[in-house]
């Protein structure tokens, strides 16, 4: 006879939120193997069942016993709450078995049986935070390591992510959550709702609707899942609510579509059409540098910088990319510019401005080399991915290179002589723009 082993998630706790599917799941097995916590939640369904009860710490011993118990022909259970396969015990089980030599071809059958995971059992206490895309991070560093939690944290909240935080802290662990709080106060307002939830559905459960720059005072433990608004969402009449973005399209939830834009057909600002609309808000707006464009939309300097390139303009900008090819031929383009300006962003983001002759520098390998008689600057060239020609009408013409990121690495600038640029210098830079723009036509 041979074994199987279901792996359950139950959900909350409460069996009325329990699928019938793990009710079924359980009332078939033969032994049934979970979390001390875990076999209390579901003792109701025990009755008759060989139960294997494991410590917080014992996730490994769990899968392998599971493993043994379907090798003597038994059907198991192995419980989690909420969603198995989220935070739960399907991955270390799956990796135990495969390490084994299991095989989904083998005798011993594996069955996941989904649950109502912690976040989405918490956002339904609270309202309709989750409506809109989120994401969701463990703030234990048991298993991984904490630069790699914090850099998780910021890409999240740089993204403006609804973000779940699963095991924000413990009676060891007390300051990730303060970290967190830390990290992402750089890019969320202070009053941002936050929805601290402890025990959803269960005898303890205790919910608390706090502002961002309170959270990390809350009563907060192992059992609690935190969750924190991006910047549309709101708490009203106690609710809180992430809005889908139904008024980015339409002037009220049942009214008429805004102007320039039409019911199942992408935002003017989507895929196709945002370009187009950050080139109209830089015509609108004169005066912007790059560096103010790009934070008003939140994005690189690169992608600026393409947005502009691939239209006839933004008002008093112009930008035309140089093919990956014709990089080297730009560097030597520069040297007849006369006096420039380079603008070099260090790694670190300190911004450094240096005045030089086209014959200043050198390309040697990997580097270019920067070399007067008062300093030496190396830029490292193998960090360059790209090359814009970028004008900005009698207010700068030059040529910026940015990573593969479309971060600005470096730009050189032609130097005005008395206040004023030279006609010849500009037509020579000219020159350079029709040349290499009309090789970027043609590579196309």
């Amino acid at each position: 006879m041979s074994g199987k082993i279901y792996l359950v998630g139950f959900g909350p706790g409460s069996e009325e939120h329990m699928s019938y599917k793990a009710k079924a799941a359980i009332a078939e097995s033969d032994v049934v193997i979970g979390y001390t916590t875990y076999i209390k939640l579901v003792k109701d369904l025990l009755d008759g069942k060989e139960v294997v009860r494991k410590g917080m710490t014992e996730e490994i011993d769990r899968c392998i016993e599971a493993y043994e118990q379907a090798k003597l022909g038994k059907v198991v259970a192995l419980i989690s709450s909420g969603d198995i396969g989220v935070y739960g015990m399907a991955g270390p089980t799956y990796e135990v078995l495969l390490q084994a030599g299991w095989t989904p071809n083998d005798e011993i059958q594996v069955e996941i049986v989904p649950g109502s995971t912690a976040l989405s059992a918490c956002a339904s206490l609270v309202g309709a935070p989750l409506t809109h895309d989120f994401c969701s991070i463990s703030l234990s560093d048991l298993l991984t390591p904490w630069p790699v939690i914090a850099r998780r944290i910021d890409a999240a909240g740089h993204a403006d992510f609804v973000i779940a935080l699963y095991n924000p802290k413990s009676g060891r662990r007390t300051q990730q959550i303060v970290q967190a709080q830390e990290i992402l106060l750089r890019y969320r307002r202070p009053d941002t709702p936050v929805a601290v939830v402890k025990s959803a559905y269960r005898r303890r459960q205790s919910v608390q609707l706090v502002r961002l720059d309170e959270m990390a005072e809350c009563d907060i433990g192992m059992l609690t899942t935190v969750l924190i608004g991006n910047s549309s969402t709101f708490i009203k009449e106690g609710l809180m609510i992430t809005p889908r973005g139904y008024a980015n399209k339409y002037d009220s939830l049942t009214g008429e579509a805004k102007e320039g834009e039409q019911a199942g057909v992408s935002l003017s600002m989507g895929l196709d059409g945002w370009y187009a609309c950050l080139r109209q808000y830089v015509q609108d707006n004169p005066g912007l540098t790059l560096e103010k464009i790009a934070d008003y939309f939140g994005v690189v300097i690169g992608e600026v910088l393409a947005a502009i390139a691939a239209g006839e303009g933004a008002g008093e900008h112009k930008a035309v990319r140089v093919a990956p090819d014709k990089l080297n031929e730009v560097v030597s383009a520069c040297q007849s510019w006369g006096r420039l300006r380079a603008v070099i962003r260090a790694e670190a983001g300190a911004i450094i401005e240096l005045f030089l002759q086209a014959q200043d520098f050198q390309q040697r390998g990997d580097w270019l080399n920067i070399e007067t008689d008062a300093f030496h600057c190396h830029i490292n060239w193998s960090n360059v991915d790209a090359a814009y020609l970028a004008s900005r009408e009698d207010k700068s013409y030059g040529v910026n290179f940015v990573d593969n990121k479309g971060h600005l690495v470096f730009r050189l600038l032609i130097r005005k002589e008395e206040g004023e640029f030279s006609a010849d210098k500009l037509a020579l830079y000219t020159q350079t723009w029709q040349a290499l723009a009309a090789e970027g036509a043609s590579n196309d």
